[in-house]
């Protein structure tokens, strides 16, 4: 049975789950007040949202929510058909990025960028194990807006229940160890009303 332990060495309110295959934590509150305060509306004015095709049953559709590719460089990513070639770091994603890089001790140099308009925007069940994250990747990823729901379920082992999270405006989801190889996650579509919500996930890519 999987099972939340709070993480006792933080000021901040946080949790892990105790999960097989792989790491998962969540800490509330993560960004200073100074920082937090009108970053939503910042961001959504100022990235450079597209609505991304990719491809599905051979066919070319558009994903339900807008996205934008920042990073190094030479961190290109590809997922589905579609190749993103990354945008330059802006001084607020650069801040972010600080931010996170302190508190997990770990160095990203890319982030995904995903605005989620309404309830009918969401994201399929999937896995962020595409070959230029590498072996085990590392991923931060922060909630900024809406609360929506955030599912994982294993890959093989149906006797483990699905973990389903509420992730609240302001919170930095921890995944890492070979959680990507052996679970799937979404954020599900809802009839309920619901506001916009931002995703800014940090990664590490790597030549392939």
């Amino acid at each position: 049975m999987t099972q939340i332990q709070p993480d006792l060495f933080s000021q901040q309110t946080d949790c892990r789950w105790q999960l097989r295959d792989g790491s998962l934590k969540l800490i509330r509150d993560f960004l200073p007040e100074a920082l937090h305060h009108s970053l939503f509306e910042q961001l959504a004015g100022s990235i450079q949202w597209q609505q991304t095709r990719i491809r599905m049953a051979g066919k070319l559709v558009r994903i339900p929510r807008l996205n934008a590719w920042y990073g190094d460089e030479n961190a290109a990513y590809r997922y589905s058909g579609a190749h993103f070639k990354a945008l330059p770091w802006t001084d607020p994603l650069i801040r972010i990025r600080e931010l996170i890089e302190q508190q997990c001790e770990h160095r990203f140099n890319s982030v995904l960028a995903n605005l989620y308009r309404d309830g009918q925007d969401g994201v399929a069940w999937h896995a962020d194990d595409e070959p230029e994250l590498g072996k085990d990747p590392f991923i931060a990823s922060l909630s900024l807006g809406q609360i929506r729901r955030f599912q994982l379920k294993h890959r093989r082992d149906k006797s483990l229940s699905r973990i389903d999270i509420d992730l609240p405006d302001n919170s930095l989801l921890l995944m890492g160890g070979s959680l990507q190889h052996h679970w799937n996650h979404q954020i599900p579509k809802t009839r309920k009303v619901v506001g916009p919500r931002i995703n800014l996930t940090f990664r590490s890519i790597r030549s392939v």
